[in-house]
């Protein structure tokens, strides 16, 4: 069996390397993304729950850099994403606390956001990488399935431990500061509840509360946010904190200490019917690498993107695949 091979193989189709792949492909050059799940977005997922539709991972975003709001600016022009809202409540009796500061969302909900970001590209679903060389001038990936890809460069999105465990099997030694700065990197996780409820929950406009200081730290309505048609489903994240102090908990301890935390904004006498936790480990970036990626040639052309390399957002990934991409290019 012929081995495959690519100008770029992009490991992780989250967003970060949905970005850095389609401006590749842009320049034409001939990438191929391996992506160890049955789906593309990563924290972009948006997941059915009974009747309805929820959005389980990210739930906005914001724009700061000019070149991330000249993106912004395509996606609306293409129906992908809106302005949802200029402001959130903290859950006092102020039916909403706006700042002027646009939050978007994804029309239909971010996993559809994901995956029409990734129309036309080349994506290998349930490939993981488990193994990585250089030899001849190229790299070699293995695969889970005993499957060997060629490239001549690479770009690795997966968090930063477990690109830094593929780079340590392999035997690729970054520079010693690079080395120390990855390592210092860490992430909190993040625990989130999907309820589907009878009955509308009492959420201030636009049907969000937002605490960051508290245990819960978002509630939203999944049907106003226009994601869930069928349903009303209420998504819920704990906070880093409590998350990380629950995670290993059973799904029915952590589901059942949501809802009483909750109940207030939950309809009297509503009933609440399916339920789901889905535990995200790597959720949120605590210290980042000083700087959108970190490439070089070690011994080939590689680059390294996410968003511990530009800030824990959405903005901050898709400059890190953008910058990513530029770099690799440059050495190619």
């Amino acid at each position: 069996m012929k081995s495959p091979k690519a100008d770029v193989i992009v490991v992780g189709g989250g967003l970060a390397g949905l970005t850095a792949a389609r401006r590749l492909s842009e320049l034409n050059i001939r990438v191929v993304i391996l992506e160890s799940s049955d789906e593309v977005g990563g924290r972009l997922a948006t997941i059915r729950i009974g009747n309805g539709w929820a959005d389980a991972g990210a739930q906005f975003f914001t724009v700061r850099a000019p070149e991330f709001e000249q993106m912004v600016g395509q996606w609306l022009a293409g129906g992908l994403v809106f302005e949802w809202s200029r402001g959130w409540s903290n859950g006092s009796p102020a039916s909403s606390l706006p700042d002027s500061y646009p939050r978007y969302a994804a029309y239909g909900g971010f996993g559809t956001f994901a995956r029409r970001l990734a129309k036309g590209m080349d994506i290998q679903y349930s490939i993981r990488v488990v193994g990585i060389s250089h030899t001849d001038n190229e790299w070699k990936l293995s695969d889970n399935t005993g499957q060997l890809w060629h490239s001549t460069g690479i770009i690795l999105t997966p968090p930063v431990s477990q690109t830094l465990g593929l780079l340590d099997a392999a035997t690729v030694w970054l520079p010693a500061k690079e080395r120390y700065l990855l390592e210092a990197i860490t992430y909190a996780p993040c625990l989130c509840g999907l309820f589907e409820i009878d009955g509308a929950p009492s959420l201030p406009e636009p049907g969000v509360v937002q605490r960051p200081a508290a245990p819960i730290t978002w509630i939203a309505d999944n049907r106003r946010k226009g994601v869930s048609s069928g349903a009303s489903v209420v998504t819920v994240h704990a906070s880093p904190w409590e998350s990380r102090r629950r995670y290993s908990m059973t799904k029915q301890v952590v589901l059942e200490w949501m809802l009483k935390e909750v109940q207030p904004w939950l309809p009297r006498g509503g009933r609440v019917g399916n339920a789901q936790l889905v535990r995200w480990p790597y959720a949120i970036p605590e210290t980042l690498y000083p700087g959108r990626c970190l490439a070089g040639n070690w011994p080939g052309p590689m680059a390294l993107a996410g968003d511990a390399f530009d800030g824990p957002r959405m903005e901050g990934a898709v400059l890190s695949g953008m910058a990513a991409a530029d770099a690799l290019f440059e050495r190619l």
